[in-house]
């Protein structure tokens, strides 16, 4: 497990915490397989019955770590353990709950949209400039958003590039509640769901989310869209252009 990566199971909750201050927690591939590392235990483990994404006072995630994106660039693949967390995500089997202070960018954004609740602080912000880096969206993030929070906002947040601060998140359906302790509410509301008859809250879970074969579908598609834009010369050049500040 990387130490950028905490993880903690207190009451049947597994606490999965993003901890990477320095860089705003920007994702590398070693905290994607921590995370799928972390992701798979709690799903083979009973005892465990809800997990909570966390990140430090500040930021949730800037999003993927953008020297990454340059060595796939130049000529690197794609990392599996980006898409094998992204597809775990897709098809979890327990309450997943976020709890957001601060920047949500980029998968900080997207992977909120699997969440079964969202809890952010009032000075959270979400942004997901992907045509800004020459690429485009990801996490099913262009079937969900539209589905979630209709096609003009999903457009404005997808495309457009818009920020959305707290309040405009919450109307979008991004964020379910704001409040000043995020991870404490969104704690609360993980230990509660814990404690109900598990094979219920599978069942009722199951039928909220629906079928998982078009959001793994749309996922596919995205990933091999994206994977291709990497290496696209406006990629490359937007690339440079934000390590070089």
């Amino acid at each position: 497990m990387s130490e950028l990566i905490e993880t903690g199971v207190r009451d049947g909750v597994m606490t999965l915490r993003m901890n990477r201050p320095d860089k705003k927690n920007a994702l590398n591939r070693e905290m994607y397989r921590a995370m799928l590392e972390a992701l798979q235990a709690a799903s083979s483990d009973e005892a465990i019955r809800a997990v909570v994404f966390a990140g430090v006072p500040g930021a949730f995630s800037a999003g993927n770590d953008i020297k990454d994106f340059l060595a796939i660039a130049e000529g690197g693949s794609l990392p599996a353990e980006t898409g094998d967390f992204l597809h775990l995500v897709a098809g979890f089997d327990k309450p997943m709950i976020a709890a957001v202070d601060g920047l949500a960018i980029g998968i900080g954004t997207t992977l909120l949209m699997h969440c079964d609740l969202v809890y952010a602080s009032p000075r959270s912000m979400f942004k997901t400039p992907f045509l800004d880096l020459g690429v485009t969206p990801e996490a099913a993030s262009s079937l969900i958003a539209p589905r979630m929070m209709g096609d003009q906002r999903a457009f404005a947040l997808l495309v457009l590039g818009e920020s959305f601060d707290a309040e405009a998140a919450r109307q979008a359906g991004l964020v379910y509640k704001l409040v000043d302790a995020p991870e404490e509410a969104a704690s609360s509301a993980a230990v509660q769901l814990a404690a109900k008859p598990p094979e219920a809250l599978r069942i009722a879970r199951g039928l909220l989310r629906g079928r998982r074969e078009d959001v793994l579908a749309r996922m596919d598609e995205e990933l091999e869209i994206f994977a291709g834009r990497l290496r696209s010369d406006e990629a490359r050049a937007a690339f440079a252009a934000f390590l070089s500040r």
